[in-house]
């Protein structure tokens, strides 16, 4: 009886070494593939722990300097600028007050980046409507699409006015990248990007996120942004954003929609974005602390499995701290 052959073909052969993995490896980070969600609170003088989110503050209007100034020092792509107010009432006109928290946030970030990143802006009403909902509410109760369109373009404008150079719209209105975009260019504002949030879905995992921005909401947000189980559906939003003029599309949240990240991505003429949302954010940190899990690795290998899906950019809170890593050649 002849003896088994030994295999020719060995692909350990392409893992035996640290440097030999690094040299094949198939999906790489870089710090400009990432970008910082800030939380802007008005009415504080000091930053302001989020105790469902540790590591994670809400930042005064003294300490977001420093903030944007460390991400653009760490080499990230930009800051996506959350605005935390003090007042809200309906229709959420602090949104449009050009002295409001998240404007107002807008120019210290501007100045602070010095071009050194891309500062944007979280286009929604939610942080600033008393109901907590994503636009203003007719008189049944029920979010108006149309209406809401109308406060989108006047929040825009004022963004775009402040010094955003990329506005994300993640109300999921219908037709809202189309009525932002016109209203942009006829105001002169023709090299303002918009970021869609394109494939945002009712995520059981945006609940520290609620915390962190100090939500109202009562009841939840299904009539609006996607179902869970819907993967076509996502990829159907995508390509209506990318007609109206979406410069970049999202998918929201990452981790557990990935399929719907790969179809976008396979499909999209655009660059494709993800966020991995402060649910995902909150378990990885919450299993760490325990010593559950290895921390950094765990970090790097969901970060490195968006990528993997076919995001260009990720929205992490871990971004600027990825970035050391990556700098000092800890996330090979």
């Amino acid at each position: 009886m002849s003896p088994t052959p030994l295999p020719r073909v060995r692909p350990r052969r392409l893992r035996e070494t640290s440097a030999m993995r690094r040299l094949v490896s198939e999906t790489r980070l870089a710090p400009a593939e990432l970008v910082l969600p800030i939380f802007v609170r008005e009415g504080v003088s000091a930053p302001v722990p989020i105790s469902s989110m540790p590591g994670v503050v809400q930042h005064s209007l003294a300490s977001l300097p420093q903030a944007v100034t460390d991400a653009a020092a760490a080499g990230i792509g930009g800051v996506m600028l959350f605005g935390v107010p003090e007042h809200r009432d309906a229709t959420g006109t602090g949104a449009t007050d050009p002295e409001g928290i998240l404007n107002v946030a807008t120019r210290v970030a501007a100045r602070a980046s010095a071009g050194r990143l891309v500062v944007q802006t979280d286009l929604c009403l939610d942080e600033f409507t008393d109901h907590g909902h994503c636009g203003v509410l007719d008189e049944r109760g029920r979010v108006d699409n149309d209406a809401t369109l109308e406060r989108y373009v006047a929040m825009g404008l004022e963004q775009a006015r402040a010094g955003s150079q990329l506005l994300g719209l993640s109300g999921m209105m219908d037709g809202q990248v189309a009525a932002v975009r016109d209203a942009l260019d006829d105001d002169g504002f023709t090299d303002v990007a918009i970021l869609a949030y394109s494939a945002k879905y009712a995520s059981a995992f945006y609940g520290p996120f609620r915390d962190a921005v100090e939500s109202t909401l009562e009841g939840d947000r299904r009539s609006y942004q996607l179902d869970p189980g819907n993967r076509r559906e996502g990829l159907r939003e995508a390509m209506i954003d990318i007609e109206e003029g979406a410069d970049v599309v999202m998918v929201k949240p990452a981790g557990s929609y990935l399929d719907v990240l790969s179809d976008v991505a396979a499909a999209s003429d655009v660059p494709v974005w993800a966020y991995q949302v402060s649910g995902e954010y909150a378990m990885i940190e919450a299993a760490a602390a325990h010593g559950w899990i290895d921390r950094t690795r765990a970090v790097i290998e969901s970060v490195r499995g968006i990528r993997r899906a076919g995001a260009d950019a990720v929205l992490t809170y871990w971004a600027v701290e990825l970035a050391e890593w990556i700098r000092n050649g800890d996330a090979a």
